[in-house]
């Protein structure tokens, strides 16, 4: 009797050790707690089952950039035929003819020490338009020794002085491998990013709204979320979002590594580059659009969806996101365009 009660009393505590390994394994691997995501309709992710957090932001409402409380932002960058003030212009011009209202949000690209504002930016914030600025970064390095301190202070300044509303991203897309020359780590990434906010904060910069911005690839390799800077450091959260060029992916695979990371934090959410590759045949680039404007729409947390107009020199005429002379995917384009939810301003083109 006894000997069968140490049996038994060992055998428990062996199954208890058993449950606790395992418990602590599936914390480890999901440490949010959260079901992981099963396969949905067309093999897309289907949402968690736990609301998405309200979105929230520590920004000067009045001065910079803010969510709308309903719906999403619409924007693009439009690639000019020129690039000069005058080209950059047309080509926004011309996309907002096509789709038949202006944009929420013009995006631009500005390099380390290019000048900001050019006249184009001035252009468009006079309009009432908001600037997504992309601002090319430098080696971090650098910029956490104070080597150009200077010059941090002399854009902030600058931005400062339109008076505008601005989303400002530094160093999109820091995660590509090909940039780790210039950003080393994602904790020299990071202290770099602190001491540029810093000194903006010094000077008092409040139309600026910070833009955190890395590749949806990332997400899904389980990188990118190392990057980022923290919750007091970045008012949205971003991801530049391309699909395989090779073989159909969808909007909605593309982007929900990113989502599903991005759903534990009280943070707005940015698609600062979208696009569908020119590889596709024209139904299909239609057929893709049509599918991400109900991605987003099923998304409440997403509030701002910028596409790529481009096709980038020196990557084939197959490699493009462009969608110029593609009628079928303009008019998926236009559609999702003046559907009223993404364009919670009511926007037209003016006369």
């Amino acid at each position: 009797m006894t000997s069968s009660r140490s049996h038994a009393m060992a055998w428990l505590a062996a199954a208890v050790t058993v449950a606790v390994v395992i418990a602590a394994f599936v914390m480890i691997s999901n440490p949010f707690g959260s079901a992981p995501a099963a396969a949905g309709p067309a093999g897309a992710a289907s949402r968690t089952a736990a609301p998405r957090p309200a979105p929230t932001t520590t920004v000067n409402p009045k001065k910079a950039p803010t969510p709308p409380s309903l719906g999403s932002y619409f924007g693009a960058w439009v690639q000019p035929s020129i690039d000069t003030s005058e080209g950059r212009i047309a080509a926004v011009d011309s996309l907002q003819q096509q789709i038949g209202r202006r944009l929420d949000i013009v995006h631009t690209y500005v390099r380390w020490q290019a000048p900001f504002p050019t006249s184009s930016d001035l252009t468009f914030l006079d309009r009432g338009d908001m600037l997504l600025v992309s601002w090319a970064g430098i080696d971090t390095r650098a910029i956490v020794a104070g080597t150009y301190d200077s010059w941090i202070r002399a854009r902030a300044l600058a931005i400062k002085a339109t008076h505008k509303p601005i989303f400002l991203e530094w160093r999109w897309e820091m995660d590509r491998p090909n940039l780790t020359p210039e950003i080393h780590s994602p904790a020299l990434y990071i202290a770099a990013w602190d001491h540029i906010r810093a000194i903006f904060t010094r000077e008092h910069v409040q139309n600026v709204t910070w833009v955190w911005c890395p590749t949806a690839r990332g997400f899904a390799a389980g990188y990118a979320q190392s990057y980022y800077p923290g919750n007091n450091e970045v008012d949205w959260v971003c991801a530049d979002a391309y699909p395989s060029q090779l073989m159909y992916s969808s909007f909605a695979d593309t982007v929900q590594p990113f989502l599903n990371w991005a759903s534990h934090l009280r943070k707005p959410v940015m698609i600062g580059e979208f696009g569908v590759p020119n590889s596709y045949a024209s139904r299909q680039r239609a057929q893709w659009l049509r599918a991400a404007r109900h991605t987003v729409q099923a998304d409440p947390q997403i509030k701002a969806l910028l596409y790529f107009d481009s096709n980038p020199s020196g990557q084939g005429p197959q490699a493009g996101y462009s969608l110029q002379g593609d009628v079928p995917a303009l008019r998926a384009l236009r559609a999702m365009a003046d559907d009223s939810y993404f364009n919670p301003r009511r926007l037209r083109v003016p006369r």
